[in-house]
């Protein structure tokens, strides 16, 4: 998922997303989220889950891009 500044990302908007190594470490909700105040940001360790990360707050799944 690209993440320009002329984008506005809706949190809770889709449950998945997948995310490229630059936008390490991970946090949901992501940066640029319209509403990045949806829930308390918490950090999810997709590298020590062999790529994959679930949101304990929204549910949302992170798979990191090869």
């Amino acid at each position: 998922m690209s993440n320009s500044s002329a984008e506005s990302l809706v949190p809770n908007a889709c449950s998945r997303y997948a995310v490229e190594a630059d936008q390490l470490p991970l946090h949901c909700p992501m940066p640029g989220s319209s509403q990045w105040d949806s829930h308390p940001k918490v950090y999810l360790p997709i590298k020590e889950n062999g790529g994959t990360a679930k949101c304990p707050y929204c549910g949302a799944e992170y798979t990191l891009k090869d």
